[in-house]
């Protein structure tokens, strides 16, 4: 019988034929920790007797959710992170590159066939360039930078199979809350989730990273795009890659298999106070915001903001709506700089702020007040995600956003 994608990557690492269910001890390629779970990470390592990384050059420290701090406690543990990259000599650290799931990939930290941890739950976003990535706990983590690697239960996978094209101002993001609605918050739990077909070959490597940076709200392991020539062309300048096929084999044993036309896609929300509460745009608009948000490791790239930019034309936006915009990274912000865009978007009232998480996760600024309401483009829209447990997020594109924040109620892009 032949095997998925995970079960060959776990193979090529264990150097056996793995399965799903087999319970492996794999080693990693990379092993990244961020700004609030890195110091819970070292500590732990600390506690278990400390002594060096297994290998410095396989450690990815980065800065993006309190960044710059926005408090003394977030000071201390920047300074703290620094000491240890310091101490360990670890240089693949950054504070000020921005978001860790935009940064990695983009710096040439992960390749197609990798095996990729995160103490962060959306580090399956680099799924989208065909590696094996996943999210673990700070505990886990404090193991895998002491030695290297890691316990797994490999994965069933779940394929999606998404055809046809989109309507116009109906994208990835569309389509990804349409899967989540369907499969739900826990239908896919400690499954892989493999995005096949037309619509996945022909979407940008962007789209693929919203997509499989949300294959953890369908309680998903990891989100994994077979790598093709757009991945290859990517990774160009960014890493030392030799590329080779992998793709599941025609005979593989699948746990389900879903199939998607993205032609009959509309464009769509998800409503508080889950992630898989998803409805069409229609259904609630006219509902009254006071907030936008674009940005974020789900939509935060420059794609997103000519996105926006088209929908927004020569308009300007609502003058009581708080638009929000935050570039995934520096490399972002500089091509939506050259593009004009920035000028743009302040110009017609937005506060475009430098590369970071921003509000998606209530940190630093963008806070919410009871009875207030948001529009993000972001991933998640828990009660108190994004400030009081008394305020309601709406996880849109960023075309149903930006068509949002000019009229000033939840709007379908498609009637602007």
């Amino acid at each position: 019988m032949g095997q998925t994608i995970a079960e060959k990557i776990f193979s090529a690492h264990c150097k056996k034929e793995c399965r799903a269910g087999d319970v492996v001890m794999a080693p990693v390629d990379g092993a990244m920790i961020h700004d609030i779970t890195g110091p819970l990470a070292i500590n732990v390592m600390k506690e278990m007797g400390g002594g060096k990384v297994f290998d410095p050059k396989k450690i990815i420290m980065l800065f993006d959710h309190q960044i710059p701090a926005d408090s003394i406690s977030a000071a201390e543990n920047h300074v703290m992170m620094r000491k240890f990259a310091q101490e360990q000599g670890i240089h693949n650290y950054d504070i000020k590159e921005g978001v860790c799931h935009q940064v990695v990939p983009e710096k040439g930290r992960v390749k197609p066939g990798d095996i990729i941890v995160g103490s962060d739950s959306h580090t399956c976003a680099y799924g989208a360039l065909g590696a094996f990535s996943t999210g673990i706990g700070s505990t886990d983590m404090a193991y895998v930078m002491k030695f290297g690697e890691l316990y797994f239960r490999i994965p069933d996978t779940i394929r999606i199979d998404a055809n046809g094209k989109f309507q116009n101002r109906v994208g990835p993001k569309d389509l990804i809350l349409t899967m989540v609605g369907d499969i739900g918050a826990d239908g896919a739990t400690y499954r892989a989730l493999e995005f096949c077909g037309r619509a996945f070959r022909d979407m940008d490597i962007p789209g693929r990273m919203t997509c499989a940076n949300m294959a953890i709200e369908m309680g998903a392991k990891a989100g994994i795009v077979p790598p093709d020539k757009k991945t290859r062309d990517y990774l160009k300048g960014r890493c030392d890659y030799t590329p080779f096929d992998l793709e599941s084999d025609g005979d593989a044993a699948f746990f389900e298999e879903r199939s998607y036309d993205v032609a009959e896609i509309s464009p769509k929300i998800a409503v508080p106070h889950n992630v898989d509460n998803v409805v069409d745009v229609s259904e609630v608009a006219g509902k009254h915001i006071d907030q936008v948000f674009i940005g974020s490791c789900t939509n935060g790239r420059y794609e997103d903001f000519v996105e926006a930019a088209e929908v927004l034309g020569d308009r300007k936006f609502s003058d009581d709506v708080r638009v929000i915009m935050v570039p995934a990274s520096r490399d972002e912000y500089m091509k939506v700089l050259k593009a004009g865009l920035i000028e743009k978007f302040v110009d017609a009232g937005a506060l475009f702020e430098a590369p970071c998480c921003g509000p998606c996760m209530g940190g630093a600024f963008g806070l919410l007040a009871p009875g207030e309401v948001s529009l993000s483009t972001s991933n998640r829209n828990f009660r108190g995600r994004q400030g009081s447990t008394a305020s309601f997020v709406y996880l849109s594109s960023p075309s149903t956003a930006a068509a949002s924040a000019i009229s000033g109620v939840i709007t379908d892009p498609r009637e602007v």
